[in-house]
């Protein structure tokens, strides 16, 4: 099997930006170890759910180890910036005791990041970013907004959707029936 393309663009070179464009719309041929991976991240996600958090996860990869997770948790830490690829940002920085992250990093979520989660991506230097399941509200890679199309950016990185996109979908299906379902019980029950 092929792997996604992974190809870090550093310059705002709108031919680059075309060149992105392009490789979001292939839809790429997913392997083994990379499904491993965003299996890796839906598991982070479920316990994001465990812990009442929007089941998000996300795992950052480099050479074929991890170097960050984490999901999200803006509710138990207090902190409404701590989305899954926030945090697995954070804790990759942490471990390599440095801002940026390696050459060829690869980040695996379970769902489209949003527009504060792709600047960070772009800060971090990330090389490529795979998703689950894409956000028609808030992504901004393809859905919402397309970011890395803009041309403003000093960094780029390739990205790809739809790894696992069924199994993260469930898991959000399954979270907000449940949390619907518990607020119809709560109003139910008080007089």
């Amino acid at each position: 099997m092929m792997s996604a393309p992974i190809l870090p663009m550093q310059s705002a070179d709108p031919a680059s930006v075309d060149l992105i464009v392009a490789i979001a719309a292939v839809q790429p041929v997913y392997t083994r170890e990379q499904q491993a991976w965003m299996a890796h991240a839906l598991a982070l996600a479920k316990q994001a759910a465990a812990s009442g958090e929007v089941p998000v996860g996300a795992v950052l990869v480099h050479h074929g180890q991890i170097i960050g997770e984490g999901f999200n948790q803006p509710i138990l830490s207090h902190d409404p910036t701590a989305h899954a690829e926030i945090v697995a940002i954070r804790d990759a920085c942490q471990r390599l005791n440095n801002y940026r992250l390696p050459d060829d990093t690869v980040l695996y979520v379970t769902l489209e990041p949003c527009t504060q989660c792709v600047g960070a991506l772009v800060h971090a230097r990330v090389a490529q970013v795979i998703y689950a399941a894409a956000e028609p509200r808030a992504g901004s890679l393809v859905s919402a907004r397309q970011l890395m199309q803009q041309g403003y950016y000093n960094h780029y990185f390739a990205y790809s959707g739809g790894l696992l996109a069924d199994e993260s979908s469930q898991v959000l299906r399954d979270f907000f029936k449940q949390r619907r379902q518990n607020a119809k019980r709560q109003s139910e029950s008080m007089p």
